[in-house]
């Protein structure tokens, strides 16, 4: 693929990303507001400590296959086939065995109100296995638009469904249900899209192939969603349901700004970077020009997030959620990094060294939960500040296999991510100097936005950034060209 020809097609991936993660992120805002001011904290922890039980589940069926088969230089109908079965197998075999598991789940919690609601939570694994191979078609083929067109009506079908059942009385009912009605629209949405049909030869001979690294995959995943998932099976053992929903509300409005970048670049950073793995020196300017336009993207976002969270906590979904505010707040300076570990994840695997991502998973799962067990009695806000610490640092030893694989200096990295930190903290603190005596709340919140997005702008301008003036060059001729 020409140089020209890869740039275009980074550049339309990540066009179709923002667009589609930006209109996701404003319905699940619009959604969460008017659920998260109909029902409780209780109501949101009920759900959350299913979490990691139904993420854990979902990558079994998954099993890696997906990220196989777009690191496979040549798929064929077999290997969808034998993906599509082996996924839609297991699911229904994993639902099995956790339907019955339900009682013991709700004996770990102490809330025996959790059994039928894990049984009817848990039916959506089973829905999403019948699409991992269609999912995987549109990945592979960078079908953003696709996925886009697909999850954006899911959204508002399914949040419409949890808002009108909220109403009703149903509470923690209206979150399950909304869940599930998003996985059932967004698979047949994949399955219209997707040109690729499975057939009843079933044969998984083309797994064999694809495990050595399908497995790694698989191991690292499941660290990964039980590391993602650790404190709400933590924080309902220990503490309350209502403690589940603190954190829960707050790590969902992180995880929404933080998938905003993370949720564009993994549309096109896997595939894009795949294509160039024989070329060292061409993949690492790619990994570094991504590297920088994450960064220009991620801390602003992030830290402007946790610079309204008082104001946007207490406007948005009322003053009875105010204790998730230093949380949120927390969650968001890790939020920043998020994206950036997301993209050395992806590099490393597009080399198909899925071992390395494997350990490196494995091991900060570990030392995290070894970490907020010993501080757990210091409460839950220094439980969250140690995992967002300990993931933090935790960059400097993906670079060291990033080095390894493509030639990347530490201080290259440092000079690639430094600057819009740097610019992101100092508008950052601007913008709270020149707002600390607005009044009213939405007011200040206001303020801060606009004059946080003005100085960051300006600033970037003045310092000459070529990812801003690239970004921008590629909005202006894509408006020229259409007619």
């Amino acid at each position: 693929m020409s140089e020209q020809s890869l740039k275009e097609k980074t550049a339309k991936g990540l066009l179709w990303g923002g667009v589609s993660n930006g209109i996701q992120q404003l319905l699940n805002l619009a959604f969460g507001i008017v659920l998260a001011r109909m029902l409780n904290a209780a109501d949101y922890g009920m759900v959350g400590m299913l979490a990691i039980f139904t993420a854990i589940a979902g990558t079994l069926q998954d099993s890696g296959f997906t990220t196989a088969i777009v690191n496979k230089k040549e798929v064929t109908h077999k290997d969808y086939n034998a993906v599509f079965w082996f996924s839609f197998l297991t699911g229904v075999l994993l639902y099995v065995i956790l339907f019955f598991s339900a009682p013991l789940i709700a004996a770990y919690y102490r809330q025996p109100d959790l059994i039928p609601l894990a049984r009817f939570t848990f039916l959506g694994f089973v829905i999403s296995s019948t699409a991992t191979a269609h999912s995987a078609y549109l990945f592979r083929n960078l079908m953003v638009k696709q996925k886009a067109i697909a999850q954006i009506p899911a959204l508002i079908l399914s949040g419409g469904t949890g808002i009108i059942m909220a109403y009703n009385g149903m509470s923690y009912w209206g979150i399950a249900t909304q869940s599930l009605i998003y996985i059932l629209v967004v698979n047949v949405s994949f399955w219209y899209f997707s040109p690729w049909r499975p057939t009843f030869h079933i044969d998984f001979s083309p797994l064999k192939e694809m495990f050595g690294f399908s497995s790694k995959v698989l191991i690292t995943n499941i660290f990964l969603q039980a590391n993602n998932n650790i404190f709400s099976a933590i924080i309902g053992r220990l503490f309350l349901p209502k403690d589940v929903g603190f954190y829960s509300q707050a790590n969902k409005w992180n995880s929404m700004g933080a998938s905003l970048i993370s949720g564009m670049m993994n549309s096109v950073a896997q595939p894009i970077l795949s294509q160039v793995t024989d070329n060292t020196n061409r993949q690492q300017a790619v990994f570094r020009k991504m590297l920088r336009f994450t960064s220009y993207l991620s801390f602003p976002s992030m830290f402007g997030l946790a610079l309204i969270a008082p104001e946007f906590i207490e406007l948005t979904i009322q003053t009875k959620w105010m204790p998730c505010v230093p949380m949120l707040q927390t969650l968001c300076v890790w939020g920043a990094f998020l994206p950036i570990s997301t993209l050395c994840s992806n590099l490393i695997i597009s080399k198909g060294k899925s071992d390395i991502y494997m350990w490196n998973t494995i091991a900060i799962g570990i030392l995290q939960v070894a970490a907020v067990l010993l501080v757990h009695r210091q409460g839950i806000y220094y439980m969250i500040l140690t995992y967002a610490c300990i993931n933090i640092v935790w960059l400097l030893v993906w670079h060291h296999f990033i080095r390894k694989e493509i030639s990347l200096r530490l201080w290259d990295a440092i000079k690639d991510i430094a600057p819009f930190g740097g610019i992101a903290l100092l508008t950052m603190g601007i913008t709270y100097a020149l707002t600390v005596s607005i009044e009213p709340q939405w007011l200040l919140m206001t303020a801060k936005i606009i004059i946080a997005g003005i100085v960051y702008f300006c600033i970037m301008h003045l310092s000459r950034s070529k990812i801003q003036q690239e970004a921008l060059s590629y909005l202006l001729r894509r408006k020229k060209e259409k007619p």
